[in-house]
């Protein structure tokens, strides 16, 4: 099953986000799972309309997704899904 892995400063806002196997078949499946676990997470990443946040972005196997509206990026049994948070600031 993939694997969903998670940069520090997402781990800031949400303390015991770890290293998470996901069952789900979509990422936005897998993201209704996150919620599950980690409460709040799903809307830190999604806006009202279900699509990825400005700030936020996907990586499946090294590369960024491609659909940021639907969430239709494919991935496999053995893939690693990054989530990042953009940072600003100087």
């Amino acid at each position: 099953m993939p694997t969903v892995k998670f940069t520090p400063a997402l781990k800031r806002f949400f303390p015991g986000l770890k290293n998470t196997p996901a069952k789900g078949a979509t990422l936005a499946e897998i993201l209704g799972e996150l919620e599950l676990n980690y409460p709040g997470v799903r809307s830190y990443l999604l806006d009202e309309q279900g699509h990825l946040r400005k700030h936020v972005n996907i990586f499946i196997d090294g590369t960024i997704i491609k659909d940021r509206t639907a969430l239709s990026d494919l991935f496999t049994e053995n893939s690693e899904i990054y989530i990042i948070q953009a940072l600003s600031g100087g």
